[in-house]
């Protein structure tokens, strides 16, 4: 069995070792480890990968607790611990762009994505004809501002009777209020259509061609209250010139939102993204 654990705590000498020392002294052997200092901060992040296929009576809960009490505790450490069965669940929300969706969809098909989709929400039906092709249930659930909050009581059902453990906004052209935020931190994937924090808005292709811009780009970040200011995950930009219509700003534009959604998923269900202080530490 393979475990993944990520760890942040307040730098100080001799973290490295221990945490190796401990997999170690379980029988494991370290296949990977990346390591980050914020300096500014004084705080020390680490992901590290361990094998444990030699140990037959190996027990994750127990790992876990031991991990906890020698390692976590003494050097006040914040960890996650994972294994590689530990397939996660992932929500699809989308409205009626269907760029993205198709997408993910094709690359779960595939195989690329290593996730269960237990469903796909929309406040539109338009895209039930996708779901369908992919055999996966669609709900479409409307909003409007009166209905907003009865809305959400429904998403979050949905999302508590099939345990999901993150969602990804796929073009959803709802604001998420902070009832679904509060209940997955930092687990809510966003694409904005948009180099962020630049030409934020509802129009950022027109705002960029109005500009005569060299670059446009996609912005991929975890949601907080603070609507597009939440932490970082991917972006990506391509080159435009005065030869390009807004057309061509948008066709260039869906392009890299697939790209930067994809890779953003990725790097989440990989358990490579860190989130400290409203930023991101992205491992390799």
């Amino acid at each position: 069995m393979k475990t993944t654990i990520l760890i942040n705590c307040p730098d100080q000498a001799g973290i490295i070792y221990a945490v190796t020392g401990f997999i170690q002294k379980k029988g494991g052997n370290v296949i990977y480890l990346d390591q980050h200092v914020d300096k500014q901060a004084n705080v020390f992040f680490m992901r590290l990968e361990s094998d444990f296929n030699g140990k037959a009576e190996f027990s994750i809960s127990s790992f876990r607790t031991e991990f906890v009490k020698a390692i976590a505790v003494p050097y006040h450490m914040k960890c996650s611990i994972y294994t590689d069965d530990m397939v996660p669940k992932m929500a699809l929300f989308v409205s009626k762009y269907n760029h993205c969706l198709y997408d993910l969809l094709s690359r779960y098909k595939s195989g690329e994505l290593q996730v269960d989709i237990p469903f796909i929400i929309s406040n539109h039906s338009d895209l039930g004809d996708i779901a369908e092709q992919f055999s996966i249930p669609f709900y479409h659930i409307p909003v409007t501002k009166e209905t907003k909050s009865k809305a959400e009581e429904k998403q979050l059902n949905l999302l508590k009777e099939q345990q999901v453990d993150f969602l990804v906004l796929a073009r959803y052209m709802q604001i998420v209020s902070e009832k679904i935020v509060n209940h997955y931190p930092n687990k809510i994937i966003n694409i904005h259509h948009s180099f962020l924090p630049a030409f934020v808005g509802a129009k950022p292709y027109h705002a960029a061609f109005e500009r005569g811009v060299k670059i446009i780009g996609a912005t991929s970040h975890y949601i907080t209250e603070d609507l597009d200011a939440g932490p970082i995950i991917e972006q990506d930009v391509t080159t435009v010139s005065h030869s390009h219509t807004i057309n061509d700003f948008i066709a260039k534009g869906r392009d890299l939102e697939k790209i930067v959604l994809a890779r953003a998923v990725k790097l989440h269900l990989q358990r490579k993204t860190m989130v400290y202080n409203n930023k991101t530490v992205i491992f390799a």
